[in-house]
């Protein structure tokens, strides 16, 4: 479907509401593009380079320079890209990946990751980060789970605002992406997603709404597949009705690389800019050949197309330039780039991103004091992931891997000893001989810890290695890859007091060792400092805080997705058949035992809840006080949780859902009343039939806890 008035509509809707310093812009605006010829506009509209849109020099107006990534400044590229290049000084910070941030579910960290990618984006002359991910995790196979937050919208968007705001307030623009349903790397240049209405508001669209109506975010990049039938970066539905049309949004929709299919559709469907490389145009082309190219120039000069079109999409990019300081030889803050200031906060969001995920006797943290030798073992203790999983990755200046953090923990202090017990390379499966060394190095160590889980491919001239958390591809189960659980298994023969670590972006299916297993941490892709964090934790200088994002099931199967067979789709498309039942929707609605919880993470100390009180605000926010005490010898974090349920509904509803958290510091034998607030949108569902937003009368429950399924408080509210 093409709508030609939309476009109008929104312009003149914006003009209503403008303020005076925004009128003021708008009229500048208005002159630029007076001056400006029909090819110089559209230069503007799509790449003129890997990463840039065209600006017009003769008028002051300045190329939109983009990089990636979501967790890092990538490494140098744009014209002439050379990726091989290593005289460039882009060496910057690696920051924990997307998963990472969400199981801080501490929103000042993300303001502060945010921050810390603007400056270095700005010290490298970018204009536009592409980040954050914030597409729902609805299947533990999707290879770019490790980038994105989490399977629960809310959490999703107080995460993504938090980013953004420390994006934007430094004067650099952030792009939200993938818009919209882009929940699978397999076939997600062809699959057409068809899911309910309900479901795309209620799960798949409130952390890109947060983005814009909260988070104001400048750019939104529109995703590869088809949405109902049409190609997401070119829709009718997701852009003009609903991004543009009920948000209001003010900025630039910028397409995936290669997202665009269709010069019409995507003029009256609301790309404004499309973007590309050379490795996403045919054999030959360049970068005039684009839809929104040469190709626009015809139909304008033919009047099939009226210039206004053009002219509208020039005027966001051009509105977003004023914004961040592009245009009139404004001069932006500097930037910092490679700091010890962001390596710290680097290690700050790593700490608290690392989940304890099961602790027996309280094995940890070790107490380094009484161990002599302690054997490391698993490739994944030495190998970097900063260069891993595809358009994300980042050149770090350094990495600091679990070894590397181990080693230094016990620099002169004791022995570190060290086995691969597993190799990566494609086809890999248990090779005894490496078990056997691995087995004898554990055997006369004081203590062993394994570090293994998923791994990126981190060098592109080793294509033999199988990556299984990257861009572009899914995984292929959830088994633990190149013969881990056999290690594991052999491992805890020896040493039942093992440390089981895993990285990745997501679960693995641990149900052949965890029964024996009384350590297993979550430590995702840590970032720069990982190996220091680790080390922290294990060894006591942190107390762990970290919390799961999302659910880990205890086999594939068990995950709705795969339960009713809706991934990865039939003949080209796939239908969301778990509807509004993701992650901890279905776990907890449907009785499914899960491995672990959603929001499930252990501390080393322990927390005591009471004295719930629920109050309705006259402004109709409900206000929930409770204690909070640390009843514990350790100073630590806690991230109460809010969920809410209706009870007896109606329609079918999950038994609860996330509506508030807050991460509160206790120091021993300390307590503090919290606090936490919601609106009546949280009791809300969205009625299909009346395509709104309903709140039905009826009792409600308050639920306080320290995951979905580990609920300390309940508090009863009637509407």
């Amino acid at each position: 479907m093409i709508n030609k008035c939309t476009c109008f509509l929104v312009l003149i809707s914006f003009f209503n509401t403008a303020s005076a310093q925004e009128k003021n812009i708008e009229r500048k605006i208005d002159s630029l593009i007076s001056l400006m010829t029909l090819e110089e506009k559209v230069g503007m509209i799509h790449a003129n380079s890997s990463f840039t849109s065209g600006g017009v020099p003769r008028l002051g107006i300045p190329e939109l320079i983009t990089s990636d990534g979501p967790h890092g400044v990538r490494v140098e590229h744009g014209r002439d890209w050379d990726y091989t290049n290593d005289n460039v000084d882009d060496a910057g910070t690696y920051l924990p990946t997307g998963i990472g941030l969400a199981a801080t579910w501490n929103t000042k960290l993300g303001y502060e990751f945010g921050k810390v990618l603007a400056n270095e984006a700005k010290a490298r002359g970018k204009d536009v980060i592409l980040g954050p991910g914030v597409n729902i995790i609805r299947t533990p196979l999707n290879g770019r789970n490790f980038e994105y937050l989490s399977e629960d919208p809310y959490l999703n968007a107080r995460m993504a605002v938090g980013y953004i705001k420390g994006v934007q307030d430094q004067g650099i623009s952030a792009s939200v992406k993938h818009y919209i349903a882009n929940n699978q790397e397999k076939d997600r240049n062809t699959i057409d997603v068809n899911m309910s209405d309900r479901a795309l508001h209620e799960i798949y669209l409130p952390g890109f709404k947060a983005a814009v109506l909260e988070g104001d975010v400048n750019t939104v990049m529109g995703s590869y597949n088809k949405f109902r039938g049409q190609w997401a970066a070119q829709n009718h539905y997701l852009i003009n009705q609903i991004l543009k049309g009920q948000w209001g949004f003010k900025g630039v929709l910028i397409s995936d690389w290669g997202a665009i299919h269709n010069t019409m559709e995507a003029l009256y469907n609301g790309t404004d800019i499309e973007f590309g490389s050379e490795f996403t145009l045919p054999k030959g082309a360049g970068y005039n050949d684009f839809f929104l190219a040469d190709t626009v120039i015809s139909l304008v000069k033919d009047k099939k197309v009226p210039v206004a079109i053009i002219d509208e999409k020039v005027r966001r990019i051009l509105r977003i330039m004023y914004k961040t300081n592009m245009l009139e030889n404004a001069k932006r803050t500097p930037g910092a780039f490679a700091t010890p200031a962001h390596f710290k906060k680097a290690l700050e969001i790593a700490e608290e991103s690392i989940v304890l995920l099961k602790n027996e006797n309280n094995i940890l943290p070790l107490n380094a004091k009484k161990i002599k030798t302690i054997a490391v073992i698993g490739l994944n203790a030495k190998r970097p992931h900063a260069f891993g999983g595809g358009s994300s990755h980042v050149k770090a200046k350094y990495e600091i891997t679990p070894l590397q953090g181990i080693e230094r923990y016990f620099a002169g202090k004791a022995k570190v000893v060290y086995a691969d017990g597993y190799e990566i390379k494609r086809g890999a499966v248990a090779n005894p001989q490496l078990i056997n060394e691995a087995v004898k190095l554990a055997t006369n160590a004081d203590q062993v810890i394994f570090v293994g889980g998923w791994h990126h491919g981190y060098d592109y001239t080793k294509w033999e290695e199988k990556a299984y958390d990257t861009e572009g591809e899914d995984k292929p189960d959830m088994k633990l890859p190149s013969g881990q659980d056999e290690l594991i298994k052999a491992l805890l023969k020896v040493k039942p007091n093992t440390i089981n670590i895993m990285m990745g972006g997501g679960p693995v299916d641990m149900s052949a060792w965890i029964k024996d297993a009384a350590v297993v941490v979550q430590a995702w892709y840590p970032g720069m400092e990982g190996g220091t964090a680790l080390a922290n934790i294990i060894f006591g200088k942190t107390n762990p805080s970290g919390k799961l994002p999302v659910t880990f099931p205890v086999k594939l199967e068990d995950s709705p997705a795969h339960k009713l067979a809706a991934y990865p789709g039939t003949n080209g498309v796939t239908y969301y058949s778990e509807d509004i039942f993701v992650g901890y929707r279905y776990f907890d609605t449907y009785q499914v035992k899960p491995q672990f919880a959603f929001g499930h993470g252990l501390s080393y100390t322990q927390f005591k809840y009471d004295d719930i009180k629920v109050l309705v605000q006259p402004d109709s926010t409900i206000k929930i006080t409770f204690n909070l005490k640390n009843t514990g010898k350790k100073a630590g974090y806690e991230t109460a949780q809010l969920y809410v349920a209706a009870l007896n509904p109606t329609i079918a509803r999950p038994v609860k859902e996330l509506k508030g958290f807050e991460k509160v510091w206790l120091n021993p034998g300390e307590a503090k009343q919290v606090s936490v607030s919601c609106s009546l949108e949280a009791f809300k569902y969205f009625d299909e039939k009346k395509s709104n937003w309903t709140l039905t009368k009826g009792n409600y429950q308050i639920l306080i806890g320290a995951s979905s399924t580990d609920i300390k408080l309940s508090g009863d509210l009637k509407f």
